[in-house]
């Protein structure tokens, strides 16, 4: 932890802070205090079908309106955060981030179809997993512990890489085979099922299924959802864009990857965001190599993100993986001063998720279901993500 952070909010402040925060897409609970367990979901056992009724309209939110007050201000915390973290010099100040006439030009973006914005869908029994298929100790009953942002970074030996590499490799033909379904009318259930059943197949373990709770193999998120949607049996429409997040346990490791896609002819805007999301990516993962600091990876997205523009999301962050879903480090995808190195031999991923919004933060809402978070102002998001190893002269792509 440098002492930009120290001088700014102690240990307890962190452990607030970080309430509502997701290591890499699954919610860093442990931040309630340093000893917090979750209990894992035991997948075997299949639930009724469930119809969720909150969506992306404000007025269909819960109406538990204390526990949305509080997250809103844990929220802010987090971005008041954030803010103090910034560069002065080569990102623009939360005033700068558009002028007016990218200002103006935004508001005719968000709500491009109001009659389209995302409800929850009914989401299926979960599936079934064959006996002869290696589950992640989660799964067995063994509780999650997340970690914290000071923890180890693992430095993977000549073995683990070599696990890495297969399993990644997997996942990244794995999402190529979801973006192949992606079509007008087919609802992301369906993807998810038929994603599931070639995970199988390969002799893997959908690694999302049963992780807290999670209930499908895979995380489907529309237009203005960020990410985290669960899939359900909503159509997929003509101009929509879906992110479809695919991580693979295979071997005793896990393989993490994420991409945008288009839902038959998308308008220019979306391109536009798709675009500028991928080109976040592969200019945050230039910037790795042995003996960078962790924190060139959040300002380069963050460039790009204004020069488009878009804004960028503080809380959603990449993170460590091997044997474990998520571990060490955190990855913030926005500019910051932490002064963590790279070694050769860490592996984590890079996963910016851009969203078009009037602020250079965008803000967001958690649904009911504790996972699906979409904009606020219901402006379009995308996502693109690779699980990245540091090698001695840069890195390695390992689901490319």
């Amino acid at each position: 932890m440098n002492k930009i952070l120290k001088n700014i909010i102690n240990k307890s402040s962190i452990n607030n802070v970080f309430k509502t925060s997701f290591n890499g897409g699954i919610s860093s609970s442990s931040y309630l205090n340093n000893n917090i367990i979750i209990k894992s979901y035991n997948v075997q056992q299949p639930q009724q079908q469930q119809q969720r009724y909150y969506s992306s309209f404000e007025d269909d939110l819960s109406p538990k309106k204390l526990k949305e007050k509080i997250l809103e201000n844990e929220t802010e915390e987090i971005r008041d955060f954030v803010r103090s973290q910034r560069l002065t010099k080569k990102t623009a100040s939360p005033l700068e981030g558009m002028n007016r006439k990218e200002r103006r030009k935004m508001t005719t973006k968000l709500y491009r179809n109001p009659d389209n914005l995302i409800r929850g869908g009914i989401v299926s029994p979960q599936p079934l997993i064959p006996e002869h298929i290696k589950k992640p100790k989660y799964v067995l009953g063994e509780p999650v512990i997340d970690f914290e942002i000071d923890d180890p970074i693992e430095i993977h030996t000549t073995e683990s890489i070599e696990h890495m590499r297969v399993v990644g490799k997997m996942a990244k033909e794995v999402l190529e085979y979801a973006g192949t379904l992606v079509r007008p009318g087919i609802t992301t259930d369906e993807i998810d099922k038929l994603v599931h059943q070639d995970i199988i197949k390969r002799g893997a373990y959908p690694s999302p299924l049963g992780y807290k709770g999670f209930p499908k193999s895979i995380c489907t998120s529309i237009n203005e959802v960020l990410c985290h949607g669960i899939p359900d049996d909503r159509p997929l429409e003509f101009g929509d864009i879906v992110k479809i997040d695919v991580t693979l346990y295979y071997n005793g490791y896990h393989g993490d990857t994420c991409a945008t896609f288009p839902v038959g002819e998308i308008d220019s805007s979306s391109k536009r965001l798709i675009e500028a999301t991928e080109k976040a990516l592969y200019a945050a993962i230039g910037e790795v190599k042995d003996g960078a600091l962790f924190n060139k990876i959040g300002k380069k997205i963050q460039l790009v993100a204004n020069k488009y523009s878009l804004s960028v999301t503080p809380e959603f962050t990449g993170h460590g993986i091997g044997q474990l879903f998520h571990t060490a480090p955190f990855i913030f995808q926005c500019a910051n001063e932490f002064d963590t190195v790279m070694k050769e031999g860490m592996i984590f991923t890079i996963e910016p998720v851009l969203v078009e919004s009037t602020s250079p933060y965008a803000e967001w809402k958690m649904w009911d279901d504790n996972w699906t978070v979409s904009s606020r102002e219901g402006g379009w998001s995308a996502q693109f993500e690779h699980t990245i190893l540091v090698t001695k002269d840069g890195y390695e792509i390992l689901t490319k």
